[in-house]
């Protein structure tokens, strides 16, 4: 008889692991896991960023998070395939909690979990507005005292933290702030950015001459507008900085 294809090892191995969380079977979960195993969470069961190392604290953590999380769905992501190679099995996955969707990666070592990273990819209810749900943007037509995008714009950067205050504030906008700005703007969550330099971009502008992103261009994009398919490899510190200033004002 042929050996199962990767994919419906990993599915069967998921529907088990599903199973077992889905009748709060911790044992049954736990069991589910290599003795030296590797969970590492990011907000979707721990609302943290925490890794759980062995059974034991696997264990704590499904004690502790499971009811309140209720996992289900558990599935390889849409567009995905496992591989194998010898005794590794892995491939991304998608998922469910109570109040998320989910996207993680696991790897199999003999047939049961050796690292599973799991990961919120959005929480229900709060849905980013992208592709069919994006906002209509410019009003077509005429109307009287319609106001334009640019004087939208130019009344909320007005009236925020004076006329209406700001939910959040992020302390420094280099590109970890900006980012994290963009996506508090798509989750309608009104924020402010402080920076101590005039311009957006300056924290890279103002370092020394030879300054350039140690990192290649495919990890190092911004969310919602990626790198043109020309961008050099590695950023000079200018040309880095040009982007986040273009980035902030679109």
């Amino acid at each position: 008889m042929l050996d199962k294809a990767p994919a419906q090892k990993l599915t069967d191995l998921l529907d088990q692991f599903g199973a077992a969380l889905a009748a709060s079977d911790i044992d049954k979960a736990v069991g589910c896991f290599q003795e030296d195993c590797y969970w590492r969470d990011l907000v979707t069961f721990t609302w943290n960023i925490k890794t759980m190392e062995g059974r034991d604290q696997v264990r704590d953590m499904l004690m502790s998070q499971l009811a309140k999380t209720k996992p289900s769905n558990w599935a390889i992501a849409k567009g995905e395939d496992a591989s194998e190679s010898g005794e590794l099995l892995e491939g991304w996955i998608s998922f469910e909690t109570e109040v998320a969707r989910g996207f993680g990666h696991i790897r199999l070592k003999n047939g049961k979990i050796w690292t599973l990273l799991t990961t919120m990819v959005e929480l229900k209810g709060h849905e980013e507005p992208a592709g069919f749900a994006r906002p209509m943007g410019a009003k077509h037509g005429h109307g009287k005292n319609r106001p334009t995008w640019k004087e939208e714009r130019e009344k909320e950067a007005t009236e925020l933290g004076f006329v209406r205050q700001p939910h959040t504030l992020i302390v420094g906008g280099g590109q970890g702030g900006i980012a994290l700005g963009a996506r508090l703007r798509q989750l309608g969550v009104p924020t402010i950015i402080v920076e101590k330099n005039e311009r957006a971009g300056d924290s890279w502008r103002k370092r020394y001459k030879s300054l350039c992103l140690h990192d290649p261009v495919w990890y190092d994009h911004l969310p919602y507008i990626d790198f043109p398919k020309n961008w050099p490899v590695f950023s000079p510190k200018d040309k880095i900085g040009d982007w986040l200033e273009m980035y902030a004002k679109v």
